[in-house]
């Protein structure tokens, strides 16, 4: 994972922005710095994308299954380096809550993503595999947060097995997105903020 993510960042920089071939037109008071400021923000603020604004819930859904994979990740390193950490109730709790959320939640997009002709169309068998994939590991992960071996290791041999697949497959799958998310709205928040549309004045 680690070379293959340096090798798509050295490629990624090779790129510059690009120049732009008309007058900052728009408002006066932002710049390319502002524009980029406001596009790396843009995850965060659900009103800004029309997407978001109309479909609430869509985005309560995204917040919820992109938790889901920091909590697990989390655990992936808990349970090997820290596990006194996790006889807590609370933690382990909270930790399955949240997990067992996003679980539900990739269920949800699974079954949209089969049913809805439109989600279809646009999608490749990356995505199906992907999305499966990461529903099973947030089960397993919700199995193995206590960290118990009474009835056996089984969930934890499957949690770590999963994990470590990821380790191989994420580079090269859609998972990934992630990875571009910085340069291609600094690309766009830049460009944009020249422009003196970004950030985004509403009346």
């Amino acid at each position: 994972m680690a070379v293959v993510y340096t090798t798509r960042i050295i490629w990624l920089l090779r790129f510059k922005a690009g120049g732009e071939r008309q007058a900052p037109t728009g408002s006066s008071d932002t710049t390319p710095g502002k524009g980029i400021l406001y596009s790396w923000a843009n995850i965060a603020m659900p009103w800004a994308m029309e997407s978001t604004r109309k479909n609430p819930f869509m985005y309560v859904q995204f917040v919820i299954f992109h938790l889901g994979v920091v909590a697990a990740i989390a655990v992936s390193f808990m349970i090997p380096y820290a596990p006194t950490a996790l006889d807590g109730v609370v933690l382990v709790t909270c930790l399955q809550v949240v997990i067992g959320a996003a679980f539900v939640v990739g269920v949800v997009r699974l079954i949209r993503r089969v049913v809805s002709p439109y989600m279809r169309k646009i999608s490749s068998p990356d995505d199906y595999f992907s999305l499966a994939l990461l529903t099973v590991w947030f089960f397993s992960a919700v199995l193995a947060v206590p960290n118990q071996t009474t009835g056996g290791e089984a969930h934890l041999l499957a949690f770590f097995i999963l994990t470590a697949f990821f380790l191989v497959y994420v580079p090269f799958s859609k998972i990934s997105h992630y990875l571009y998310y910085p340069f291609t709205r600094y690309y766009f928040g830049k460009t944009m903020g020249y422009r003196g549309v970004y950030p985004v004045h509403r009346a």
